[in-house]
């Protein structure tokens, strides 16, 4: 299963890809998009064409995205709000399912506290998958994002096994 996490960001959206394979993850790409433009239109416009262009070529299985949380900026807060309707758009447009994780759930799963500063995150994703370079940390954030989801997916994989085997 090929799975895209997308850290969303208005002026950096972060993405990540990897490859599961049982409890095997592989890296296949990272980025960023970064938006272009004036208005707040057609940066979202452009967002949405950089990660269509990103799921056209890797054609990933499944997609997740980071939720987010309100915070003093209401502003800011709305148009944070947008730029993750784009990265919930895009993958859905596909036809993918796409997961949501708290940011805390997605800290716990790659490095086992909810409350990691992104430093540590770009560390444990890089123990994760030596030797790969980052394209910043937005993208460290969103291949976290795709191994919380990995890890998620094993586990409710491995919780419908059990339930069938007891009603068997």
């Amino acid at each position: 299963m090929r799975v895209l996490g997308i850290d969303p960001g208005l002026r950096n959206l972060g993405w990540g890809l990897i490859d599961v394979d049982g409890s095997r993850l592989r890296h296949v790409a990272n980025g960023i998009c970064r938006s272009a433009g004036t208005d707040l239109p057609a940066r979202l416009l452009s967002l949405h064409r950089q990660l269509a262009e990103v799921l056209e070529q890797y054609a990933p299985d499944a997609a997740a995205v980071e939720q987010t949380f309100v915070n003093r900026d209401g502003a800011a807060t709305l148009k944070l709000g947008q730029a993750r309707g784009v990265a919930l758009l895009v993958p859905a447009q596909a036809g993918l399912a796409v997961g949501e994780y708290a940011p805390n759930a997605v800290k716990k799963a790659v490095v086992g506290v909810g409350h990691a500063a992104k430093e540590q995150i770009a560390h444990m994703v890089g123990v994760q998958f030596p030797g790969v370079a980052l394209a910043g940390p937005d993208a460290a954030d969103a291949l976290a994002v795709a191994i919380c989801h990995a890890h998620t997916a094993q586990s409710a994989g491995r919780l419908a096994a059990a339930v069938r085997g007891a009603g068997a």
